[in-house]
């Protein structure tokens, strides 16, 4: 088989292995049962959540067997630490393993939280090699699946467990542990680097995969809305779940069809059928004439840095988290404010605007997400049901930022990211407040789970790109995990504080149920919501210039 049917092969792969690496977000749905089972307050079962997000802190460790052991090991090896991790919670709720304490749990959280990281680097790996032309496009794909992980968690266990609580949270922890190995397992022979080739950007395949993850993301999000989803069967969902998972296998049979097409037919019949063909592929999918392809016009516009400072790219990533595969790759320029290590990073006052905006945006929305099962069960709603719909909103949260990237990220309708971020936090701090309102349909708290999961998505896939243009690519994996280390420190910081506010509106049982629980606490994540897009705003300002020059 040609190297580009593996290169999509293992692209289909790593979506795969997205889909279903968000193991943290089923924690709102078990949560509740646990909290019983364990006799703990809501402090320590808040203390829980934080453990899955602590996981991110020794997120290095996996950037170091990359660069000692093959792929596929360390894939096997990360997917392991989540077998364990989950597994003997689910032993625990079975009552197999009797003598679990809550350091145990707390431990076995954050291995399991740590697990997602060693998948994530590999997956993140292999796309950047496998495709250096279309880094942020790939990157943005697959990614978006991640946000789909609770949907799928959620549709399988409708399926298999319908009704009983408790049969639900054990299987939300068995599919949690199972699952993630299994796949890794079936996909660990094709992820892997495949040695790139000067050649055209696929868009032609990349469009026919970006249709399906729409039409994916649409999938989930009907299937979230409560009228849409009464009309589905739970195992009509469940199943065209899968059947959407499947369909980007299209591109790689594809691609190994074409291949095999050449050897079968013979040259001089074939050779008019490609010739056509390339020509339309030109014409209608590059959208540019024949003139200024012959004439390279299109190629030297793209390699011309128009930035301050322009870095020079061969599809590489950081020592810290590659190895020594031997890639030859097509070069690529991108322009980037400064090229800077963490050192003089963590002196920059745009650094610290960009870490708070962070805190205030992401961060606080993972703490929302965490809560959602407490959340929902002080409203008398479905914990399922809101982290489903959070997971689909998510998802396509994700996946927007690369569309808007793809077809505008070289016109002059280029959006500056930071002008994004500022339009996508304040609807969240919106979003907070209209969770005060008390409405006995829930339609709010339905409605402002989607727009939190949406936004908190969107900056998420943004930020990757954002991190690279304000402080460069050299030290990019050691820049980036310092601005995401305030995860696990908000966390703890929001999910503590909401936790103390419930356990003082709660009864003498510790549980709490009215809009009352967490009234306060909205009215804190708003106000810190709003206080980090006026942050926002300002990064934006001293970044201006900098984005108004690349559309010049």
């Amino acid at each position: 088989m040609p190297r580009t049917f593996l290169q999509w092969l293992s692209l289909v792969a790593i979506i795969w292995l997205q889909s279903i690496n968000g193991t943290n977000s089923n924690f709102p749905a078990y949560s509740s049962q646990l909290k019983h089972l364990l006799s703990i307050s809501q402090i320590q079962l808040n203390n829980l959540a934080f453990a899955s997000d602590a996981g991110k802190l020794f997120g290095w460790l996996s950037g170091i067997a990359a660069n000692c052991l093959p792929m596929w090991l360390v894939l096997i090896l990360g997917s392991a630490l989540g077998l364990i991790g989950y597994g003997l919670q689910y032993l625990f709720l079975i009552g197999r393993v009797s003598n679990l304490s809550y350091g145990a749990i707390f431990f076995l959280t954050v291995l399991a939280g740590n697990s997602i990281c060693w998948i994530n680097t590999v997956c993140y790996i292999v796309t950047i090699r496998n495709f250096p032309l279309d880094r942020q496009l790939a990157i943005g794909l697959t990614g978006s699946y991640l946000g789909l992980s609770a949907k799928i968690y959620t549709d399988i266990v409708d399926v298999v467990f319908p009704y009983s609580a408790m049969e639900r949270a054990r299987a939300y922890l068995i599919l949690s542990s199972v699952l993630p190995f299994t796949v890794s397992v079936v996909s660990a022979p094709v992820i892997r680097v495949i040695n790139a080739i000067k050649t055209d950007r696929p868009k032609a395949a990349f469009i026919v995969i970006l249709v399906i993850t729409t039409a994916t993301g649409v999938f989930a999000v009907v299937g979230s809305l409560g009228s849409a989803s009464s009309n589905l069967s739970p195992l009509t969902s469940a199943v065209g779940m899968a059947a959407l998972l499947i369909a980007p296998l299209l591109v790689p049979l594809g691609v190994g069809l074409r291949h095999q097409t050449r050897q079968l037919v013979p040259a001089r019949i074939l050779n008019r059928f490609i010739n056509r063909e390339e020509k339309v592929y030109i014409e209608e999918i590059n959208n540019v004439s024949m003139d200024n392809m012959e004439s390279g016009v299109k190629e030297s516009r793209e390699s011309i840095s128009i930035s301050s400072i322009s870095v020079e790219i061969s599809g590489e990533l950081t020592e810290s988290s590659i190895g020594d595969d031997n890639v030859s790759e097509t070069n690529e320029i991108i322009s980037v404010m400064e090229e800077i290590g963490v050192k003089v990073m963590l002196r920059r006052f745009s650094f610290w605007l960009y870490f708070f905006v962070y805190l205030f945006s992401v961060t606080l929305g993972l703490v929302f997400f965490n809560n959602l099962g407490q959340i929902a069960e002080s409203r008398g709603c479905s914990a399922s049901a809101l982290v489903s719909l959070s997971s689909s909103f998510g998802f396509f949260g994700r996946l927007m930022p690369s569309i808007f990237d793809y077809f505008f990220s070289r016109s002059q309708y280029m959006i500056p990211r930071t002008a994004f971020v500022v339009a996508l936090m304040a609807p969240t701090g919106v979003a907070f407040f209209l969770l005060l309102i008390n409405d006995s349909s829930e339609l709010w708290l339905y409605t402002s789970t989607a727009i939190i999961g949406v936004c908190t998505g969107a900056i998420t896939s943004i930020s990757v790109s954002l991190t690279t243009e304000l402080f460069g690519t050299k030290n990019f994996g050691i820049n980036h995990n310092v601005v995401v280390a305030n995860i696990p420190i908000g966390s703890f910081l929001f999910g503590y504080l909401a936790a103390i506010v419930y356990h003082r509106e709660g009864n003498a049982e510790g549980k709490c149920f009215g809009i009352e629980c967490y009234r306060k606490t909205f009215v804190l994540w708003g106000t810190l919501c709003f206080m980090g897009t006026f942050l926002a705003l300002i990064l934006y300002a001293r970044t201006r210039n900098f984005y108004n020059s690349l559309k010049s």
